[in-house]
């Protein structure tokens, strides 16, 4: 056997990396139908172990359902699991996320989940995370963990979704691709790579992704990607792996439309004009991000060190001023695992920091305009910055530790018992010169010096037990618990905001077979302190609310017929209320308009589904491929007052057809088959104003691949 061989062995015998052997191939038939059955997942509790004997709703992407997928965005990946909402508005990296309500608060971007790559934190200390630096080419699998209870979300309630990267040392994945499609859609992708010695591997990945959006105005995106990674197969055992990575990224945000110009979308297709001033919004990022991560066993321990380092530059025009990083933001952070294995199960114990700084922010003016009476802003003519609003200078710091048994009983039993605690240190000095007046609709004097100084420290204790009912069915129950880190942008707007504590108790059901599966929870999820936004005639402002409760069933499942023919589906029920929360709304107009708070206790919270559910269905046979899923949101209330509902979206469907030939292969796929017209979020604020947020027509992807190995 050569030396490179030797290494592969060596990674699956790694407990981080227990999931490559099956990629690799070089395992036996046995374990081959372990992967098939049952995927591994390290991110619910930092130890590897079969998805069935975890005790928490957690959720995996595989290598076989992400090739059926063109992923130009990870919403792909997520769209089909119960409990998690996720919506793409451009077709590129931008995305909104919601698992189980956390995240319902954001605008833009992902907050309130933590993100994970390789084991390497990808959200910044206040817990919110940007997607543009991920080459969703680059992905092997996707596991997704839900609520509180999560060794690796550091002040994050809604869980963890860990994004797990091809290996350095697997050349199966060299491969080179192209594809073509409507609606200005391209894509280009190499990756090649190989052993460079008897113990290192040397990997390099390009990729290019474009979308024109031709059917709506101003929504471009364009990404250029390309990563370096190097492993080393250490004598002894145990590996060590960098990474080194460069993104740029373009992004146009096109703008939300009222009523008259929801109705036209659903008649033409089109979309070429929005009802709101900010017709320039947009993204414009560089992004640099390096990590290092180490493994090694010695006797009963393995040690995880991981080194991680990112800096970024943006442009970013939104509501009421352009956002530019005149100094590149720094973000560095490390992690320091331990794993000590006994008789009766195993110890995870680790300590982790990260630090950004964010120096000399600026925020603009737009600098062309068209105006109306009074000088009102009736809409913006390009994304080119005017005169200087503030600039601040800003950093965070994250510290923490962790500890979690995992006890063994007995032969049916798995006990998980751990805390996270986190200390969370915010600083931030803005000297405002100037700021849009929202209900003036103008720029006017800002409000000078402004320093805000936070601390929060949020423990998160969690107990879970995992039963073997019977042989490939466990039944487990948890109860944990874990504090939400506002975000810098919430705390701006209000610097009295407190950190939510969010209580998860959930039992559910596992079954694994070797041609069936599912995962069944029921969760009961009170919400203390919950941060919600407001919007109020275009202002947006957050603020605590006294209490929540988020109620749920899940259930998600499949069947394989034989070895060609498979379908499943999923399903959840949700029923998220506000039990103590009132509402300020302002009332009247001008010089006699005055703020009233409103009780919203019993209220729904807006935008979530009370259902959500989907169906899918495959065949392969030789070289063919085929996949059918469609997907359905059902009504839900568009205003914390719950005046008016938004109908959802019924059936929206995505089919993906493949044909493979020796190291060729060609894939079809097609998002939105029937070219269903709907928004993909409907908002009311308590001016009783309506916009709709538009989700993609019909786009068909053509591909071709080959395959270097």
């Amino acid at each position: 056997m050569g030396q490179g061989a030797k290494i592969k062995r060596q990674i699956c015998a790694d407990v981080w990396k227990a999931i490559a052997c099956g990629l690799l191939g070089i395992t036996g038939a046995m374990a081959e139908e372990a992967v098939r059955l049952d995927e591994v997942s390290v991110t619910a509790t930092r130890e590897a172990r079969p998805t069935g004997e975890v005790p928490q709703a957690i959720s995996v992407v595989g290598k076989e359902t992400l090739a059926d997928k063109k992923m130009f965005h990870v919403k792909e990946a997520l769209q089909e699991m119960p409990g998690v909402l996720i919506d793409n508005k451009n077709g590129g990296s931008s995305a909104r996320l919601i698992i189980r309500g956390a995240g319902l608060k954001a605008s833009y971007g992902i907050r309130e989940i933590m993100l994970l790559r390789d084991g390497v934190p990808l959200s910044d200390p206040d817990s919110f995370t940007r997607l543009d630096f991920v080459d969703t080419q680059d992905i092997e699998r996707i596991e997704v963990a839900k609520g509180p209870g999560n060794l690796f979300a550091a002040g994050s309630t809604g869980g963890a979704i860990h994004i797990i990267s091809k290996s350095v040392f697997d050349d199966s994945a060299n491969n080179f691709k192209a594809g073509l499609g409507n609606s200005g859609a391209r894509n280009l992708h190499l990756r090649y790579g190989g052993m460079i010695s008897d113990q290192q591997a040397l990997a390099l990945t390009v990729s290019r992704r474009e979308m024109g959006n031709n059917w709506r105005s101003w929504n471009e995106f364009d990404s250029t990607q390309a990563s370096l990674k190097h492993g080393i197969g250490l004598e002894g055992g145990g590996v060590l792996e960098s990474e080194i990575s460069y993104t740029e990224a373009n992004m146009q945000s096109a703008g939300v439309v009222d009523a008259d110009l929801f109705k036209r979308f659903k008649s033409t297709g089109r979309q070429k004009e929005t009802s709101e001033p900010w017709q320039n919004s947009g993204r414009y990022s560089k992004v640099w991000f390096m990590n290092t991560r180490l493994e090694k066993e010695v006797g009963d321990f393995t040690f995880k060190p991981r080194f991680y380092y990112n800096t970024w530059y943006h442009y970013h025009p939104v509501t009421g001023g352009i956002n530019e990083s005149e100094k590149w933001v720094s973000n560095v952070g490390v992690d320091i695992e331990t794993h000590w294995r006994h008789d009766k199960g195993t110890l995870v114990a680790g300590v982790t920091a990260r630090q950004e700084r964010t120096p000399d922010a600026r925020k603009y003016e737009y600098a062309d305009v068209r105006t109306g009476s009074g000088g009102r802003i009736q809409a913006t003519r390009s994304d080119r910055k005017g005169d200087l609003l503030n600039k601040s200078d800003a950093s965070s710091l994250l510290t923490g530790v962790y500890i979690q048994e995992s006890w063994r009983p007995g032969e049916r039993w798995i006990v998980d018992v751990g805390v996270r605690y986190d200390i969370v240190d915010f600083d931030d000095t803005t000297m405002e010169y100037k700021k849009y007046d929202y209900s003036s609709g103008t720029y006017k004097t800002g409000e000078g010096l402004i320093r805000t100084k936070k601390t929060f420290r949020l423990p998160a204790p969690k107990l879970a037990v995992s039963y073997r009912v019977a042989e490939g069915l466990n039944l487990y129950g948890m109860v944990a618990r874990a504090g939400q880190i506002p975000s810098f942008s919430e705390l701006s707007d209000n610097h009295s905001l407190e950190a939510p504590v969010s209580t998860n108790y959930e039992i559910g059901l596992k079954g694994r077979a070797n041609n069936w599966s599912f995962d069944t929870s029921i969760y009961f999820n009170p919400v203390e302190k919950e941060i919600v936004q407001q919007n109020n005639g275009g202002v947006i402002s957050y603020l605590n609310a006294g209490k929540t409760e988020k109620k749920g069933f899940e259930f998600s499942g499949s069947y394989a017929f034989d070895r060609h023919w498979e379908a499943g589906g999923y399903f959840s029920y949700s029923d998220y209320r506000y039990k103590d929360f009132t509402e300020p709304v302002r009332v009247g107009s001008g010089p006699s308009a005055k703020t009233v708070n409103m009780d919203r206790g019993g209220n729904a919270l807006p935008f979530i589904p009370r259902t959500q559910y989907g169906l899918f269905a495959s065949w392969k046979q030789g070289g063919w491929r085929t996949r059918i899923s469609t997907n359905t949101w059902g009504r839900y209330w568009m205003d914390n007052a719950n005046t008016e509902r938004y109908e959802g979206w019924a059936w929206v469907t995505n089919l993906s057809a493949s044909y493979q030939w020796q190291r060729h292969s060609l894939t079809m796929n097609v998002d939105n088959l029937f070219d269903k017209r709907y928004a993909a979020e409907a908002k009311k604020d308590t001016s009783d104003k309506v916009t709709y947020a538009l989700a993609s027509p019909r786009v068909l992807l053509f591909t071709y691949r080959y395959d270097f190995q």
